[in-house]
């Protein structure tokens, strides 16, 4: 093994702990810009092993692959960069487990307190009507009319039905 050997297989073990360093890093975050750059770090190592890879076998036949690479990581960053410069704050930070548990534990709180109140009035407006049947004065039956017709019986006779305008329409 010659002094290339050794210099390929060093900085093989480099770029791959690198690229495990930028993946980690991807992963945790916190906002969107870290996630992007780590990201843009794990294609630059990938350049960097195919060109490893290049060096090491003479191959010149990698090289559109190299500048294929170059060119998607460039556009990618510079479209997530565009992006997230409108971002809001707050909004491209991944949330921990608890966080997310904190937060419907919440939203299920405000939910039972809005039922709940909800019932309370629900119930002061049935005790309040009640209270007002209670206070009324019962209305006078009239005898001669049967006690199922008493529910279908109007008040008053509105016009459409009983003469009124709505029986001169042409229709």
């Amino acid at each position: 093994m010659n002094v290339f050997d050794v210099v390929v297989v060093v900085c093989g073990v480099l770029l791959t702990l690198g690229a495990l360093l930028a993946i980690v890093r991807a992963e945790k975050g916190p906002s969107m810009l870290d996630r992007t750059v780590a990201l843009d770090i794990v294609v630059t190592t990938m350049i960097a092993a195919i060109a490893l890879y290049a060096a090491y076998y003479r191959r010149a036949d990698v090289v559109p692959l190299l500048v294929v690479l170059s060119l998607v990581g460039f556009v990618g960053s510079v479209t997530v960069a565009r992006f997230a410069a409108v971002e809001p704050e707050g909004e491209g930070r991944v949330r921990t487990r608890e966080e997310v548990a904190a937060e419907e534990a919440e939203k299920r709180r405000l939910e039972q307190e809005e039922e709940e109140a909800r019932r309370r009035r629900r119930r002061a407006a049935e005790d309040a009507a009640t209270a007002d049947a209670a206070a009324a004065p019962e209305p006078a039956v009239d005898e001669t009319v049967a006690p199922s017709a008493r529910e279908t019986v109007e008040k008053t006779p509105d016009d459409e039905h009983h003469g009124g305008p709505a029986d001169e329409e042409t229709r």
